[in-house]
């Protein structure tokens, strides 16, 4: 599986951004979820948001409960993150991943994408 994010840039405090990540390359099974985690520097890469294919359920990190919205996009093969109220420390490096396990935490991840930086001015 390749994932191509998309949509990071620089946003005053208070603003929206909208992330947006590609899947391709095979099947993707039912057991297949994607999800976002970000890293900020000098600090470990933590989960942000999750939804699973076959259910469309999400889950959100305690961090973006409220402002943070993940879902998937019609062709089923592309997640967005709208993200809503941002703070000068949302600012990271914000990856997209997937799993083939059905749980998207760092040990379950079997693909990454390239991160997309998000910058929150304050």
């Amino acid at each position: 599986v390749q994932l191509q994010a998309s949509g990071g840039g620089l946003v005053q405090a208070g603003g929206s951004l909208r992330l947006s990540c590609a899947a391709s390359g095979r099947s993707f099974g039912s057991r297949y979820a994607m999800g976002w985690f970000r890293q900020a520097p000098g600090k470990e890469r933590e989960f942000v948001a999750a939804i699973t294919w076959s259910s469309g359920s999400t889950s959100n990190g305690d961090h973006v409960k409220g402002r943070f919205t993940i879902s998937r996009g019609n062709a089923k093969n592309t997640v967005y993150l709208q993200m809503n109220s941002l703070k000068p420390e949302d600012t990271a490096v914000y990856y997209c991943a997937a799993t083939l396990r059905g749980v998207v935490s760092l040990s379950t991840i079997d693909y990454w994408g390239k991160g997309t930086q998000v910058t929150v001015s304050s």
